[in-house]
């Protein structure tokens, strides 16, 4: 079984090869010039050029790049895009395999999720993969995963946010007031962004979302991720934050890909969980 995934799911081509996975980078648009994650553009850069004014947008693997990446796999392929409703990648992924011969078997699965949590699917797959776990049953446990994520992001700057179109109407006019820190979270069927809660401090907003994953029974069994924009010192001060209640938890820090910080801008600290 061959695993194809986005480059939202925090690994770089290169990884992809010595891990036996297949990574199409997402891209990012500036200047009329396509620039691949990790391939064209890395996270730095992108916040050096949005630093000099450049103001960039996204765009999904393209049918031509995942038709290659299906192509090059001898084996069942099992795709774990970005989720549904967040990109266009996961509907390119489905198109592009009834492109191919009805022989080749590719399995696409909606992982409502991005970052952390489907960092951690494919991390799964590819242990359950290594055990001779046949495909339906890794679906199966994966699918138990997705249901339990659950994703909050703090931003810096609301204009990303808002050009990308995904958040909800009421998130999009909170972000336009100032001295508060919003916090956004998915709607419920996973496919938007909407307001979570609003505090005065980053501090505060991370201590509510702490009570919110007690809430939630997140324990041992839970891995907690934070991915940052560029801030990794902040990004850190949470992490020490949330280990404070649920030392027993997995933690994993990641830094964004350009992709996922065009979209969230530079700054922005996302809160994730999962369980395991």
């Amino acid at each position: 079984m061959r695993i194809v995934v986005d480059s939202p799911a925090l690994y770089t081509p290169e990884e992809g090869q010595r891990l036996g996975i297949t990574v199409v980078p997402s891209c990012t648009l500036m200047g009329g010039k396509a620039y691949k994650d990790y391939v064209d553009i890395t996270t730095q850069e992108i916040l050096d050029k949005i630093e000099a004014g450049e103001t960039p947008t996204t765009s999904q693997p393209s049918i031509a790049d995942v038709l290659e990446a299906y192509e090059s796999c001898e084996e069942e392929v099992l795709a774990l895009p970005l989720g549904d409703g967040l990109s266009g990648t996961y509907q390119n992924m489905e198109a592009a395999k009834h492109l191919l011969d009805e022989d080749k078997q590719i399995h696409v699965m909606d992982t409502k999720t991005l970052a952390g949590p489907q960092w951690y699917l494919v991390q799964k797959a590819m242990k359950l993969r290594d055990e001779g776990i046949n495909i339906e049953s890794i679906k199966n446990a994966l699918q138990k995963c997705i249901e339990t994520s659950v994703s909050f992001v703090i931003p810096q700057d609301f204009n990303f946010l808002k050009r990308s179109g995904r958040l909800t109407p009421v998130a999009a006019k909170i972000g336009t007031l100032l001295k508060i820190v919003p916090f956004l979270t998915q709607t419920q069927d996973k496919r938007r962004i909407t307001l979570f809660s609003i505090k005065r401090t980053v501090k505060r907003a991370v201590a509510a979302l702490i009570d919110h994953f007690k809430d939630l029974g997140v324990n041992e069994k839970y891995l907690i991720t934070i991915s940052h924009g560029g801030v990794k010192e902040k990004a850190m001060e949470v992490l020490e934050q949330f280990k404070e209640t649920f030392a027993s938890s997995v933690f994993e820090l990641f830094t964004l890909p350009p992709s996922l910080i065009t979209h969230g801008g530079p700054g922005c600290i996302v809160i994730q969980t999962i369980m395991m």
